[in-house]
């Protein structure tokens, strides 16, 4: 009988799980609808802009996410964007990655762009 392996760290394994099961996830302040600071509300309206869908995690519900996304990316703040379970950066990193015209071809090659 073989062993189910599960994290030691629940946290760690529902941003894996989160990060890993959607194409596209914003961890960030607040929900998608109603941002509750202005570095979130920023990345999402850089992501409508594209049309890009995406899954909103709001880190101020929990604490232990907040920390936990934050030691998981080894970045210090939030919003953070993962893209194919890939780490993108934070606000800075996604406005310039957007105004350097970086952030379009991205977002296409993963087929993550509306028609």
């Amino acid at each position: 009988m073989t062993e189910v392996q599960t994290p030691a760290d629940p946290v760690q394994a529902f941003i894996s799980e989160t990060v890993g099961a959607n194409p596209v996830v914003l961890f960030m302040k607040g929900v998608p609808e109603q941002p509750r600071c202005g570095f979130s509300a920023l990345v999402v309206q850089i992501l409508d802009h594209m049309g890009v869908d995406f899954v909103g995690v709001d880190v101020l519900q929990d604490d232990d996410i907040r920390q936990g996304i934050k030691t998981y990316s080894d970045w210090p703040t939030v919003p953070q964007l993962y893209v194919k379970g890939e780490f993108i950066g934070g606000s800075d990193i996604v406005r310039e990655m957007f105004q350097a015209g970086e952030l379009k071809p991205l977002f296409a090659e993963q087929g993550l762009l509306p028609d």
